[in-house]
């Protein structure tokens, strides 16, 4: 029976339960899924956009020369793959091999090694030219980072597929009896194993919240802001204005700009303190639309699809299992036949984490077996 004191074995603010949490099971699987494959896929596009000026940024060609970032890296300790040779061979090859890193962190092709890759990728690009980054590739250069912490390649990914194949030939063969000291040497990894990827998570999820209650208050100490025409100045700035007729169209109505520049301050602020109820849902929402707003009307998607993928980990893993159901439902009312989805490779394989027999399995609430874990930001999130 669960006691009522905040305290209580039960509670998820319980010591107990808070190293439950953390011990038990990987929490937001598909969501960490989701974050590779969004900034795998986003350093891809990326590279693949500056191809024609690979050699002006990064290479041989840049007017920031290796030798510059040699002195600049002694005295700030960053490194960078690409200073260690001139040749223009090595610079290609180098490059090559960021496009094919980036594509197979994003397919999720032996994630453990390729998660490290694309985090030395990310570092030596970011570090090589430096003084032409912004805060998108500031949260790319992080995400990456913390992305080697997770087990982001169980959903979603050649590695999960393989992994469903090797159940699928061990369920029909002879089970082998394995030595007590194997087996808890094997415990003990995958409990290694849950408590870094559990806590790679919990860092990714902090980084967010610090970043747009940072901008928030930011943003508070500014009269621009207070008075309601920062937008006013944003959208007549030239160097931001891909459309130019969008923007000078959209300053004509000053009431607008006025609440939507109260609105962005008042989400920014708010979000680190309502990740824990369902009103996180609709600010993410509006933070969604703020970054799409910024990618249309700014010119700057590479920062807008950073920040768009860092909110997809506050989304519970039901959502996302839901999703390949919606997909086909949508496609059935436009005619359009998908294959089904062969036994054991749905929402619905996904084994149950708790042990079998576990007092809190049966005490807990029922998200397992409904498929849906709670969100990252939740007090029971994993319990």
């Amino acid at each position: 029976m669960r006691g009522d004191s905040p305290w209580s074995p039960w509670s998820p603010w319980s010591p107990g339960s808070f190293w439950s949490l953390v011990t038990d099971r990987p929490v937001a699987l598909y969501a960490t899924s989701v974050l590779r494959i969004g900034y795998g896929l986003l350093y891809l596009v990326f590279l693949l956009r500056e191809f024609p000026h690979r050699g002006e940024i990064w290479g041989p060609d840049a007017a920031w020369t290796p030798a510059l970032a040699a002195r600049l890296f002694d005295q700030t300790g960053w490194y960078s793959f690409l200073i260690l040779s001139d040749s223009r061979a090595y610079f290609e090859l180098c490059y090559a091999g960021a496009l094919v890193t980036s594509a197979l962190f994003m397919l999720g092709w032996r994630t453990r090694a390729t998660s490290v890759l694309f985090a030395v990728v990310v570092t030596s690009f970011h570090a090589r030219s430096i003084f032409m980054t912004d805060g998108g590739d500031n949260l790319v250069l992080l995400m990456s980072l913390y992305l080697v912490l997770t087990a982001c390649g169980r959903r979603w990914s050649l590695d999960a597929r393989r992994t469903r194949r090797r159940t699928a030939r061990a369920a029909d063969a002879p089970e082998r009896l394995r030595s007590s000291s194997l087996m808890e040497i094997r415990a003990a990894r995958d409990t290694l194993t849950t408590v870094v990827h559990n806590c790679g998570v919990f860092v990714i999820a902090a980084q967010v919240c610090f970043l747009y209650g940072s901008a928030g208050l930011y943003k508070v100490q500014g009269s621009l802001w207070a008075d309601g025409t920062a937008l006013h100045y944003v959208l007549n700035l030239e160097l931001f204005q891909p459309w130019p007729a969008l923007s000078h169209f959209l300053d004509r109505f000053p009431i607008g700009i006025a609440v939507i520049s109260y609105l962005t301050v008042l989400t920014q602020v708010a979000f680190p303190f309502v990740l824990f109820g369902r009103l996180k849902y609709p600010v993410l929402v509006l933070l969604l639309s703020m970054h799409a707003g910024i990618a249309v009307l700014l010119g700057l998607p590479v920062f807008s699809g950073a920040m768009i993928i860092a909110d997809a980990v506050f989304l519970p893993d039901c959502f996302y299992t839901r999703l390949p159901r919606l997909g086909r439902r949508t496609a059935r009312r436009f005619g359009v036949r998908l294959p089904t989805p062969r036994e054991g490779t749905g929402a619905g394989s996904v084994p149950q984490q708790l042990q079998a027999g576990d007092l809190r399995a049966e005490a807990a609430p029922t998200h397992a077996a409904q498929g849906c874990r709670p969100a990252v930001g939740s007090p029971v999130d994993g319990a």
